[in-house]
């Protein structure tokens, strides 16, 4: 995917964060960590199942990629940790609030680096939806949360 500025609005929080030589990361992408580097979601193994694949996501889910990384560099970039991020989607629904996690295309094995898709667990999300989306569009504004800075998204309360 090209590199595709999705943030919208709101405190970003950044950090930086390493990038091995050989990864490649896009203005944009969904990035974890591993080892102390930022990779894109798509870099991330399978799990055996999409909610496995985007449970281990959530876990080390670091923010969205404000700088991209061409092979073979060797800077760091800068992570957005929170903020809200306009994501592309499967064509759907979202409520306001509604958990979103990565997406991961049907008969494929990985994540998405640049696409959502509303979960139902917040083990399995990596933010919220902004701004609520009815009738069904291809895109959302997600109200990112890093697992890695602050725990990820919560749960509402009861």
């Amino acid at each position: 995917m090209s590199n595709i500025m999705r943030w919208r609005y709101g405190e970003t929080n950044p950090v930086i964060i390493p990038v091995a030589s050989a990864t490649t990361i896009e203005i944009g992408d969904l990035v974890y960590l591993s080892s102390g580097n930022a990779l894109p979601a798509a870099s991330q193994a399978d799990q055996g199942s999409v909610a496995n694949n985007q449970k281990l996501f959530h876990s080390n889910f670091a923010g969205v990629a404000m700088q991209q990384s061409r092979s073979g560099d060797t800077n760091p970039i800068r992570v957005a940790t929170s903020g809200v991020f306009e994501f592309d989607c499967p064509s759907s629904t979202f409520a306001l609030g509604a958990l979103v996690g990565p997406y991961e295309a049907g008969g494929t094995t990985s994540l998405a680096s640049q696409q959502v898709t509303s979960v139902s667990a917040v083990d399995e999300a990596i933010g919220r939806c902004a701004s609520a989306v009815n009738p069904a569009a291809t895109s959302v504004l997600v109200d990112v949360v890093s697992t890695v800075l602050y725990g990820g998204p919560q749960a509402a309360p009861a």
